[in-house]
Formats: structure tokens, C-alpha cells, sequence
């Protein structure tokens, strides 16, 4: 057997592949795209935890490109982590906790007219606009320029199947992007407004070897806006579509969520490790590594797999069964260690607020699973299409 993440068959029900490559491949080589790919748990948590031998600096996609701009996710120590202590003084918890309000108001909105029998799609209606409005609301992106970001990055996040390179079509797109990112930011030094941007644009951290006080640069603050305005918007959005098939194909479970919401934050736990959006984490070997008789060299790409590891019989018990009530300890949903999402309590509390309010409006709804669409992007699985019926 095969395992290829640019294959749409493979990409569209991956699980046979990754119980294949636990039992069989626990540390695999693909030598025609020249990758290797962990995929039980303890593989992935320990290679998540060690970025002496795991880098992140040549970015998380199959090819070995170095990122223009110092984007978080890209980073390694002690770069990383100056740049993640200084966003961490203004992305607080706190700040995330406030937002709620506002989530919830943007999902009523997004709803709003609807009434049951209409027909929807998900991705459209909900799932895309939200996280991205939300995250606009955080950064300070006016209301006539949202739609605009939003598609470009949905261009952007775009891949052909079989392919290695980025289409022309998504660099194109991520230009638009970096350019229109660069230009909001100009135009918050100068005139800051109460957002998220003008308060890491004033963010100050105190270097511990200088003892003088540091600030993000402009490259730095172009990669936070550019990671927070992609990554997050995108991953959100296939988990909320992602979720709701699951919950239709669990209508007993999703009755059970309906009778009692305070079930909803654990189920979400339990959504993000029976499909995960980001089913796939690039790193770069820096030194020989060992495990299961396989030695991974050094300097070649290293897929650590989090939709393999969630359906691992060795950390969860009959790990394909989709259970609201599972109790979990560890997941790599989120990565873990020093790249442990930032944005993590933003996901959880928009798939939450997501459900809690579709299924205080439509407790029972139908999806056309016929006619499903998928969305094409290497590292991350989820729907374009989710035709729902209220």
C-alpha cells in the first residue's frame, strides 16, 4: 500500500491508509515524493515535543520551501518563542473569553431568515463567514473588505491533485493577500483603533540577553495577520462542516447534545479527534532518528500524522467509534509543545457556539452526503459543499 496526502481518493477517506501504515509502516517512506510520515500517537507526540530534531523552519507543506516571512508556525526556538510571547501579551484568553458575544452574535446573523425545509449549504451560509468575520472583528478589518480576504485565502489554501507546487492561482492569491495585509497594517501605525493589530503593533517585551524592550517587526506582524487570516479561518471552517456530517451520521449522539448543550464543549474534543481538519503537520529532520527498527535521516521531510494518531488503538479505546462522553488526555489536534495552536480556544469556542446555536434553531437536520464536496489542500481534510436541509 501507498500512502500519498496529494492523492484526492487517499485525502477523502484516508483511515484504511493510516491503519495500514500504523500496523505495517509506523515510520514510512514515500520515495517518489521523498517523505517520511510517523503515525501512532506516541510517534507524533514525541516528534511534536522535540524541535532539535523536528524543524519547523522549512514550513509544514511536502516541499522544503522557506517562508518569506517569519510566520509563528515556521519558526523554531528562540525565535519562536520571542515572537509567541510577545503576541501572547495581547491573544490572551481573556481576550478570546470576550469574544464570545460577538461569535455568537455573527453565528445568529449568519442564521437569521432561515426556517425549516430551507435548503443551505454550510460552508457558504456558516462555516467559512463566521471564523473569518470573527477573526476580521479581532483584527480590525472593515466590514466591506471580509468577503474579499475570505476568498482570496480560500484561493490560496487551494491544491491540485498529484501536484508538489502551488498553483499559480493560490500564489497569485496569497500576493493579494500579503499585499492587502501590508496595507491595513500601515494604516494602523498610524492610526491605531481599538483591535487586536494596534495592540501588537504596541506590544513590548523585554530582551532578555540586551535587557532592552523588543517589539514585533513589520515582517513579524505581516506573518501573524497573513497565519491568523488563513490558517485559522481555514481549519475552523472544515472543522464546523467536518462536525456537522459527523453529528448527521450520529443522529442519536446529536439528539443527546440537543437535550443537554452543556455536553458540547467535551463533544467538541471528540469532533476534533475523530476528523480533525488539520490532518497533517510538516517538519524537517535535522538529525537521525530512530524508532520501530527505522532510522529517518537527516535533512528530509517528516509528516507527522494527527488524523492516524487520533484512530491510534494504543492510546484510544475502539478509536473509530465517535463517542460525546469519551474522556480525553492527550491529543495532537492542536499540535502540542512549543507550537501548541495559539488560536486553540478560538477554534473550540467557534465550533461551539457553531452547534449550540444551529441546533437551538434546527435540532434535526439532513445533509445530502451524495453530494458532498471536498475542498483540495494537502494539509488540511475537510468539505467545500455541505448541502443541508433544516
Amino acid at each position: 500500500m501507498e500512502y500519498d496526502p496529494t492523492d484526492w481518493k487517499t485525502q477523502i477517506d484516508p483511515y484504511q491508509t493510516y491503519a495500514w501504515l500504523r500496523s505495517e509502516a509506523p515510520v514510512y517512506h514515500n520515495e517518489k515524493l521523498n517523505f517520511w510520515a510517523l503515525s501512532r500517537f506516541e510517534d507524533v507526540w514525541e516528534a511534536h515535543l522535540d524541535f532539535d530534531t523536528f524543524s519547523s523552519a522549512w514550513g509544514q507543506t511536502l516541499e522544503k520551501v522557506m517562508t518569506p516571512l517569519p510566520l509563528m508556525i515556521s519558526l523554531d526556538p528562540p525565535k519562536h518563542t520571542r515572537v509567541r510571547q510577545l503576541i501572547s501579551k495581547v491573544f490572551t484568553p481573556r481576550r478570546v473569553g470576550e469574544l464570545e458575544p460577538i461569535v455568537r452574535k455573527i453565528t445568529r446573523d449568519r442564521l437569521a431568515g432561515l426556517e425549516p425545509g430551507d435548503q443551505i449549504d454550510l460552508f457558504e451560509r456558516l462555516a467559512s463567514v463566521m471564523p473569518m468575520d470573527v477573526i476580521s472583528t479581532m483584527l480590525g478589518v472593515p466590514e466591506e473588505d471580509r468577503d474579499q480576504v475570505r476568498r482570496l485565502t480560500n484561493v490560496m489554501m487551494h491544491r491540485e491533485p498529484g501536484e508538489l507546487e502551488v498553483p499559480e492561482s493560490a500564489r497569485l492569491a496569497s500576493q493579494q493577500v500579503l499585499e492587502y495585509f501590508t496595507g491595513f497594517i500601515k494604516e494602523r501605525q498610524v492610526r491605531p483603533q481599538d483591535d487586536l493589530t494596534s495592540a501588537l503593533i504596541d506590544a513590548e517585551l523585554r530582551d532578555i540577553d540586551s535587557g532592552r524592550m523588543t517589539r514585533l517587526t513589520f515582517d513579524e506582524l505581516l506573518g501573524f495577520c497573513l497565519l491568523l487570516g488563513s490558517a485559522g479561518h481555514e481549519t475552523t471552517a472544515r472543522l464546523i462542516c467536518n462536525s456537522a456530517v459527523t453529528l448527521f451520521r450520529n443522529a442519536d449522539q446529536r439528539a443527546e447534545l440537543v437535550a443537554d448543550p452543556d455536553l458540547m464543549r467535551n463533544a467538541v474534543e471528540e469532533l476534533l479527534r475523530i476528523d480533525p481538519p488539520s490532518q497533517v503537520q510538516g517538519r524537517w529532520s535535522t538529525k537521525p532518528w530512530t524508532r520501530h527498527g527505522v532510522t529517518i535521516p537527516e535533512d528530509v521531510r517528516v509528516l507527522l500524522l494527527t488524523g492516524a494518531a487520533h484512530r491510534d488503538e494504543r492510546q484510544f479505546d475502539d478509536p473509530d467509534r465517535f463517542d460525546i462522553h469519551r474522556k480525553l488526555d492527550r491529543t495532537v489536534h492542536f499540535g502540542q509543545g512549543h507550537h501548541l495552536c495559539i488560536g486553540k480556544s478560538l477554534a473550540r469556542q467557534e465550533c461551539r457556539v457553531a452547534f449550540e446555536e444551529l441546533l437551538t434553531r434546527f435540532p434535526e437536520y439532513e445533509i445530502d452526503l451524495s453530494n458532498l464536496e471536498w475542498s483540495h489542500n494537502n494539509n488540511v481534510r475537510g468539505y467545500a459543499k455541505v448541502p443541508m436541509r433544516l
